[in-house]
């Protein structure tokens, strides 16, 4: 009897014992913290933070990964990456919701969405960055548009090297990343918004301005100018993509095939079309229209000259070139 009761006392020990894990266990979990916080960023869009460098990264048998084809051919990448390191495409992950824990300094500070970038390390300069400053993020996976860092990069983590101009513009991006990141669903939705908002911005300009006036980009360097095609920011991209104008034919095929060409200000007539837009740290349209060779153009003669500055001009990215379209149809559409 005093056995039976003895062993009888020791299982309701065990079993309180083993109740009150439970309960602590379950306590914990209920007292986990949340981590759907998110933050709001430029043109509506809204993005969910991925941890910041002071997160562990899961361990190594529960992370999955998949075989992706690259310039560097194949190489096995995370399946759901959660320490990402972006030299480059940095808005277009915005785009898709996805924060990386390091970024050049240059693209954190991105007009567009630089508040969403508020906790992102800075991993040095654009085409340059810091080995240790990446490796103290332990990223699982590298994004570059330079392959000379490759050989570097890969010895971090998996690295994805996308040369710049492999992607022609937002739907490939979107696309190509939206596979990447097993968020096709997100790259559709975003896009089928980017495609209506380009839609009614270029439906506002068609209503207003000719169809055979022609337009240049240009930047403004004092004593050096350039001019840019379709794919090299500075308002490329919405001019001649999204709104679908051309610049004069006798240049288009050069600044269209090498995207940018150096003129000396003797060039300008030739490559001004109707409209400029026109980049500029230090003059403003009053000062176009004073300088003697510039003020002789008839588009400044006109009106018909936008000038921004380089930290709004040349980001190309899709929350930018969003943005950027929607800026230059205002003009374009109550300009006088």
């Amino acid at each position: 009897m005093f056995t039976r009761r003895k062993q009888e006392g020791r299982s309701r020990v065990s079993f309180i014992v083993l109740t009150l894990l439970l309960i602590v266990a379950i306590i914990s979990g209920c007292g986990a913290p949340a981590t759907n916080n998110k933050e709001g960023v430029k043109g509506n869009a809204t993005v969910e933070p991925s941890p910041t460098a002071t997160t562990e990264a899961p361990a190594e048998e529960t992370k999955q990964f998949k075989t992706i084809k690259t310039i560097n051919g194949d190489i096995e990448v995370p399946v759901n990456p959660i320490r990402i390191v972006a030299e480059e495409y940095l808005g277009t992950l915005i785009a898709l919701g996805v924060v990386p824990v390091g970024a050049p300094g240059l693209t954190i500070k991105n007009y567009y969405f630089k508040e969403a970038l508020a906790k992102v390390a800075d991993i040095g300069d654009y085409s340059k960055p810091s080995i240790e400053n990446i490796i103290a993020l332990s990223p699982d996976l590298i994004l570059t548009g330079v392959q000379d860092n490759y050989a570097q990069l890969s010895k971090i983590a998996p690295t994805v090297v996308i040369p710049y101009g492999d992607l022609k513009n937002t739907h490939d991006e979107l696309t190509y990343f939206g596979t990447l990141f097993n968020k096709e669903a997100e790259a559709k939705a975003w896009l089928a918004q980017f495609d209506e908002r380009i839609a009614a911005a270029k439906a506002k300009v068609d209503a207003v301005i000719p169809a055979d006036a022609t337009f240049t980009i240009f930047e403004d360097g004092g004593k050096q100018t350039w001019a840019y095609g379709d794919n090299f920011g500075r308002g490329g991209q919405p001019i001649y993509q999204a709104l679908g104008r051309k610049p004069p034919t006798e240049v288009a095929a050069e600044i269209m095939e090498k995207q940018w060409a150096e003129i000396t200000a003797e060039l300008l007539p030739k490559y001004a079309g109707d409209y400029l837009i026109v980049t500029s740290n230090t003059r403003t349209v009053e000062d176009f229209k004073a300088d003697p060779i510039w003020g002789s153009l008839p588009a400044v003669k006109n009106g018909n000259i936008y000038v921004w500055k380089e930290e709004v001009s040349w980001y190309y990215d899709p929350l930018a070139v969003l943005a950027q379209t929607e800026e230059l149809t205002e003009w374009l559409t109550t300009k006088k």
